[in-house]
This record gives C-alpha cells, structure tokens and sequence, in this order.
C-alpha cells in the first residue's frame, strides 16, 4: 500500500481542497420585458413573462392594500 514519504502541510491540504468550499451564486438573466433578474428557465415574478409570453397573472399593489 502505498504510505506518503512526507507529511502534507495544513496549508498545502488546504489548498487542495479550497475550491470545494466555495458556494456560487445563482444563475440569473434579465428578463426582457421589464429588466428584472430571473432565474433561467422560469417565469418573471415581477411582470409574469415567460419567453414573451404572459403565462402568470401580476397583482398590482396599491398604497392602500399594503398599510
């Protein structure tokens, strides 16, 4: 079996395995209607286009329903 002549230091073992440790973030896009930032492949929560269709129906807020 095979046995390392050296030991690894903790920096060295820490290196190597640096890049598992790391989160990335999620992929976005703009949305073509209104420029918002939507995840690929799914509907726009702001104006609720999909591929220059409306497929979700958007409520408007109004001053008045949020207080």
């Amino acid at each position: 079996m095979a046995v390392p002549k050296k030991k690894k230091s903790r920096a060295r073992r820490d290196r190597r395995r640096a890049h598992h440790d790391r989160v990335a973030l999620p992929a976005t896009t703009v949305c073509t209607q209104c420029g918002a930032p939507v995840r690929p492949h799914q509907a726009c929560g702001e104006c609720g286009n999909y591929r220059g269709r409306q497929v979700l129906e958007i409520e408007e807020e109004t001053e008045e329903a949020t207080s």
